[in-house]
């Protein structure tokens, strides 16, 4: 009975955690990132190079929001196959 309850208190915190992360897309939203204005290899240079996050004030994101934030950056890159169009 005990093992049941903290595997329940377990997951419901797993699950609260997950549900306040913010998806790639609001973090670009917040730092004023448009996917579209760079290619791939731009985004993936940037994501590269330290002096370029800081900058950009991505290097205090968590390592899981800057990881869901450069995947949305270049799924939606100028040159990708689904690429963000204005309004959307």
């Amino acid at each position: 009975m005990r093992k049941n309850y903290i595997l329940a208190l377990l997951s419901l915190l797993l699950l609260g955690t997950s549900m306040w992360a913010k998806s790639g897309q609001q973090l670009a939203n917040e730092l004023k990132l448009d996917p579209s204005s760079k290619a791939i290899k731009q985004w993936e240079r940037l994501f590269g190079s330290d002096d370029k996050l800081k900058s950009l004030g991505i290097d205090k994101l968590a390592a899981a929001e800057k990881a869901d934030l450069k995947k949305y950056l270049i799924d939606h890159a100028a040159d990708s196959d689904k690429p963000t169009v204005a309004g959307k």
